[in-house]
């Protein structure tokens, strides 16, 4: 199955959630997951919020996610690799990553900005498709630390390697598409998979917080 765009994308998503209306706080993984997440949380009546996680790659192969830094918190996918997190470079990476997450919070929202209690709600953590599933895995410990009464995670398209580790993380683990052959990166399986950049993130946390 190939998506036109992520908006078509969101809508099937929206579809899938709509049992959650009034009951949910909407969070997407920018940039790409943004645009997912305001078409959901329209759909939803949901207020609209940000979970900041940078991936780690491998270095020799930065698309190859080994690792990834939720904001305020410490990196995934090393919890058994102790030769990986005693390592130089990797240390100076989580504190470079999460400098930028901090970045990325300043940047987008406004001074003053005060983030949507999801205490015993239903948090639903949206992203364009999951690969490896390292960035959402730490997207969901982050949320978790905000005591929601569930955590569901909705995306268009997964490897089943992914679903398989965050089934075992959260409540419930929404894929649209599960391919037998996933392509390798999510971008492939959209027609149009256009670069997110930080202003139409902005753009889009403003739209949602008139609606």
């Amino acid at each position: 199955m190939q998506f036109v765009d992520r908006i078509e994308a969101g809508n099937h998503l929206a579809h899938e959630l709509i049992k959650y209306r009034g009951l949910a706080v909407v969070y997407a993984l920018p940039r790409g997951g943004v645009v997912l997440g305001s078409v959901v949380a329209q759909a939803l009546g949901s207020p609209l919020d940000l979970v900041l996680v940078k991936k780690i790659g491998h270095p020799n192969y930065p698309e190859f996610a080994i690792s990834a830094v939720a904001e305020n918190d410490q990196p995934v996918g090393v919890e058994t690799n102790h030769k990986l997190e005693n390592q130089a470079w990797f240390r100076q990476t989580v504190f470079d990553a999460q400098q930028e997450n901090e970045r990325r919070r300043q940047s987008y929202f406004p001074s003053g900005y005060t983030a949507p209690n999801v205490a015993h709600q239903v948090a639903i953590i949206i992203d364009d498709g999951m690969a490896t599933g390292m960035t959402m895995l730490a997207a969901v410990r982050s949320i978790r630390q905000h005591f929601p009464q569930k955590i569901i995670i909705a995306v268009p398209v997964a490897s089943s390697e992914s679903v398989a580790r965050l089934q075992e993380q959260t409540d419930e683990v929404i894929a649209v598409d599960q391919p037998d052959h996933f392509l390798g990166a999510v971008g492939a399986h959209y027609i149009r998979f256009p670069q997110v950049e930080d202003n139409d993130v902005i753009e889009l946390l403003e739209a949602s917080a008139y609606n």
